[in-house]
């Protein structure tokens, strides 16, 4: 056995064709000399015998090489004639002489491809060749050795014979087979690479470098060095790509001018409110933008607020439900300038619902929730007394008797979370309101211990929603006895009328304190988005007032004049007006629901017979619909024993007011669409 077998295997190291040709040449020529020294020694030797010299005999390995056959034990060029010891020992000697000049010749071509393979190795981020490697010059020197005793010979042999049939297509000078000095030192050399192999497959010990396998599990360096170059290309490319996709996308915004990239809306929020917002989002910054560039379709009154690359479109007042708007933006240029183009966004609200009150005398009251036709109505809070309640965009606040006294709730639109608000005193409390702007309710509320002497009666209230301690309204610094009153839309202002009729404007949202407005005796209603609440004068006249500056006109008269309205709801776009219905005799014989619009032309919209009773009309928030409560039958419909009492059965009848068509009845009152519950 080799002892090659007992040392670790040295790495292979790639080296170029070039230079593989270079050492082999080197190597024939060291060969032929050491070649033709021993084929002198061996004429010396026959001399010595007075024999007859023999040809120069071919080495048997280049035979071997090309047909695969195993060596013998003997060199094939031995003659029968000569004694065979001493001839053998000549010819062994001969061999080593020569496999060690080829090695130094070997080890003298590989200095500059070793140098140039380390550069490439440390160039390329290569581990550094095993320290313990043996070197090409020793492993060729024992290669040949071995292959002069007969050891590993076949071995060697096929390895040499494998790597030629490689390199076939690559003639060199001494590769022929006519060259025996040359084949013996191509032998010799192509023992020492493939030396490094291992016949099991496993690499070879070494800091980095590993050996090849015959299994090929593990990778040269080179290949790991192509795996980084191409993996560099590849990054290289998606880069490029990116860049030349995002000069492309600019040549497209200069090319073709600002376009939207985001919209912000809440549609449910825009059917319910007044001041919702629409925020298109540009993918450039624009130009400056006023109201004319900007159209919303169906028509509905806005504002706008631009800057930089959002648009802001606010709508004054609720939008419609069911209903596709679309806003258009004419002549927008980027800020640096470029082409002008038209942005257009469209978008869709939702159906509405409401919420109504059923007051039921042998079970619990019940408020509950349902679309616009009645069949999806949801129960959503229930307690043995109710007395009103309001809904804002999230909350319902809820007023119930408990132990002949009043309490307040408040809690989430579908009835959870209910918690429980803290009331200034043991008391009962009048019809609530929210500001859903202000975070507020609001109420009435008088002491349940109440003479000529002690105790509050009817003082304005208002509190946090989120809960904290009640804040009674005051004038100057006395707490003000409230006749009637309400929160102005959308704000956190309240009008209110005292029992010495004067009429006041408190805003909660600043420091302005109470705000005197004349004297009244009625506060019909305050109109959205306008800031124009509808007043009763103490002389009887209704007019217009207009809360931020105190101007004021009369009410017009509706076209045709259907008379003195008892209740007047101003909703976006005209007015509820409840009025009584005449015979041809000018007697009354009934009442109704007139819509008047802004021009004074009047429709009616509900109307009933002498033993039925309206008491209450309101519109939803944008105007669409109109709820009327009705009382049938109300010499048999007697009230009920509530702290805000109303006949046991009431109806609430809904109408589409653009088109005036009844839509469906509903049984309950107190619509959520209403500011406050009805009068009595």
């Amino acid at each position: 056995m080799s002892t090659d077998d007992e040392r670790p295997a040295a790495p292979a190291v790639p080296r170029t064709r070039a230079e593989m040709r270079a050492a082999r040449e080197a190597e024939a020529a060291a060969a032929a000399a050491a070649a033709a020294a021993a084929a002198a020694a061996a004429d010396t030797s026959a001399a010595d015998a007075d024999e007859p010299a023999p040809e120069k005999p071919a080495p048997a390995a280049s035979t071997r090489e090309s047909t695969g056959d195993a060596a013998p034990d003997a060199p094939a060029s031995r003659s029968r004639f000569e004694p065979a010891d001493e001839r053998e020992a000549a010819m062994r000697a001969a061999m080593v002489e020569a496999a060690a000049a080829a090695a130094a010749a070997t080890e003298a071509a590989n200095r500059p491809a070793d140098v140039s393979s380390r550069s490439a190795r440390s160039t390329t981020g290569s581990s550094a060749i095993d320290p313990f490697a043996r070197s090409s010059t020793e492993f060729a020197s024992r290669s040949a050795t071995d292959a002069v005793s007969g050891s590993d010979t076949d071995s060697a042999t096929r390895s040499s014979s494998e790597e030629r049939s490689d390199e076939t297509t690559r003639p060199s000078p001494a590769s022929t087979s006519d060259d025996a000095p040359a084949e013996a030192a191509r032998t010799a050399e192509d023992v020492s690479p493939r030396s490094a192999r291992t016949t099991t497959g496993e690499s070879s010990s070494g800091t980095g470098a590993s050996a090849r396998t015959t299994t090929g599990e593990a990778a040269p360096t080179s290949e790991k060095s192509g795996a980084s170059r191409r993996f560099a290309l590849a990054l290289a490319s998606v880069l490029g790509i990116l860049v030349l996709v995002g000069a492309g996308l600019g040549a497209v915004s200069l090319t073709q001018g600002p376009r939207i990239t985001a919209t912000q809306i809440d549609p449910m929020h825009a059917i319910e409110s007044s001041g919702s917002r629409v925020i298109l989002t540009a993918n450039q910054s624009l130009a400056p933008i006023d109201d004319s560039q900007v159209t919303v379709k169906p028509a509905v009154p806005f504002t706008v607020d631009a800057s930089g690359r959002g648009i802001g479109v606010r709508f004054t007042v609720p939008l419609d439900d069911s209903t596709k708007y679309t806003i258009t933006v004419a002549g927008v240029t980027g800020a640096g300038g470029g082409p002008t183009t038209t942005l257009t966004k469209s978008f869709t609200t939702p159906t509405s619902s409401i919420f109504l009150l059923k007051r039921d005398a042998k079970k619990k009251d019940t408020i509950f929730r349902t679309d616009l036709t009645g069949e999806k109505a949801v129960p959503v809070f229930s307690d043995d007394k109710i007395n009103d309640f309001r809904a804002t965009s999230n909350l319902l606040v809820v007023s119930v008797e408990e132990d002949e006294v009043s309490k307040l709730y408040v809690m989430n639109r579908d009835g959870s979370n209910k918690r429980e608000l803290k009331l200034p005193g043991v008391g009962y409390i009048g019809s609530i309101q929210v500001s859903d702007r202000g975070g507020l309710v609001g109420y009435t509320y008088s002491d349940q211990e109440l003479s000529d002497t002690e105790g509050r009666a009817s003082v304005l209230v208002t509190q946090p929603l989120s809960g904290g301690d009640p804040t009674i309204v005051k004038v100057g610094d006395k707490e003000a006895n409230i006749l009637v009153w309400q929160f102005v839309p959308d704000s956190a202002a309240m009008l209110f009328i005292d029992f010495d009729g004067a009429l006041s404007l408190i805003d909660h949202s600043a420091d302005s304190g109470v705000q005197s407005l004349g004297l009244a005796t009625d506060i019909q209603g305050v109109s959205r988005g306008t800031y124009t609440a509808v007043i009763e004068r103490l002389d009887g006249s209704v007019v217009d007032l207009n809360l931020a500056d105190g101007t004021e006109q009369p009410l017009a008269a509706s076209d045709p004049d259907y008379g003195t309205a008892s209740t007047i709801t101003p909703f976006p776009g005209g007015t509820l007006r409840h009025v009584a219905s005449l015979d041809e005799t000018g007697m009354p014989n009934g009442q109704a629901i007139v819509r008047v619009g802004d021009d004074g032309k009047a429709v009616k919209i509900a109307e009933v017979g002498p033993s039925d009773s309206i008491l209450q009309a309101c519109a939803s928030p944008s105007g669409q619909y109109a709820a009327v409560a009705i009382a049938p039958n109300l010499a048999d419909n007697p009230y009920d024993q509530m702290l805000l009492p109303l006949p046991q059965t009431v109806q609430t009848h809904l109408f589409d007011l653009r088109t005036g068509k009844e839509l469906v009845a509903l049984t309950g009152f107190d619509a959520s669409w209403c500011a406050t519950a009805p009068h009595y």
